[in-house]
């Protein structure tokens, strides 16, 4: 019996890396910035009929508006609240989006923007996506709801409040990055909002989720979210599907933080590979194509 439980442990373990693509389809497509109605279209049109697996899209929620530079691509990458409302579309538009991708075989990953909310710059008032309100200096953000009491601010020992050193895993983990407002993934209150916004998405039918910024987050934090997540909709995966995983933990070596201490949560995005291709393209250090076989 003992050996039954654990082998299904395991077995639950590993469903997290399971992409969930259909049988054949290993290739999936970031589409960044795309809207959700253009989307639908390329699954149904091209991706599908050429064998894709799934995509990769750009983060759903609700996002500050910067205007200074005008409306950058990283402004996305700054939440106001987990409303599905961005320029790419609204929710009507994303859940169609979802539904005609799976209908014709194609997933759905999203970028998850979890460790923190906007920078601390950000001011007051309703300069976002949907329009809700938020006041950056109280750290007041109604829509989710979060207060002061759900950031990281009282534990963070930098004097500016940000990351000073990457030697140190505790700043890396518990201060801003750069000067984005860090959620305090050890409370439950705010690991629960983060798990109801990725259910309602994996409710819709996404079959998986890039986790942004992971290696500022706890990996322990991390999984505590993840316990708290829905099986995958059973319209289009088999009862009992876990959500796919993928989390961004840079890691180019010397830094204490590794992308192994992240693997008990699912996959982990490897990057020495890509600065390994740049050195031999750019022939650095008497690098040459031949030393990849």
């Amino acid at each position: 019996m003992q050996v039954l439980l654990l082998l299904a442990a395991v077995g639950l373990c590993w469903a997290q890396y399971d992409p969930n693509t259909q049988a054949g389809r290993t290739s999936i497509v970031h589409l960044f910035e795309w809207r959700w109605a253009d989307i639908a279209l390329e699954c149904e049109r091209y991706l599908a009929p050429y064998g894709f697996g799934g995509v990769q899209v750009s983060p759903p929620n609700e996002n500050i508006v910067i205007t200074n530079p005008n409306r950058p691509w990283w402004e996305r990458y700054q939440p106001i609240s987990y409303k599905i409302c961005s320029r790419s579309g609204n929710e009507n538009e994303f859940r169609d989006m979802v539904t005609r991708c799976n209908n014709v075989g194609v997933r759905i990953y999203v970028d998850a923007v979890v460790n923190h909310m906007c920078g601390s710059t950000g001011g007051t008032g309703t300069h976002s996506t949907c329009g809700s309100y938020f006041n950056t200096g109280n750290r007041e953000f109604p829509a989710v709801p979060y207060s002061a009491w759900d950031f990281n601010d009282g534990k963070c020992q930098t004097w500016s409040g940000d990351i000073e050193n990457y030697g140190d895993m505790y700043q890396v983990r518990d201060c801003k990055l750069s000067s984005l407002l860090d959620l305090a993934l050890e409370k439950d209150y705010v690991r629960t909002k983060v798990a109801e916004y990725m259910n309602h998405l994996i409710d819709m039918g996404v079959a998986g989720f890039r986790i942004d910024a992971a290696k500022h987050m706890w990996p322990g934090d991390i999984r505590a979210f993840l316990d708290k997540l829905h099986n995958l909709n059973t319209r289009w995966f088999s009862e009992g599907t876990k959500p796919f995983i993928f989390q961004e933990v840079i890691d180019l070596g010397g830094e204490p933080i590794t992308g192994s201490q992240y693997f008990g949560n699912g996959r982990v995005t490897e990057f020495k590979y890509g600065a390994k291709l740049g050195t031999v393209i750019r022939k650095w250090n008497g690098e040459k194509m031949a030393y990849l076989k």
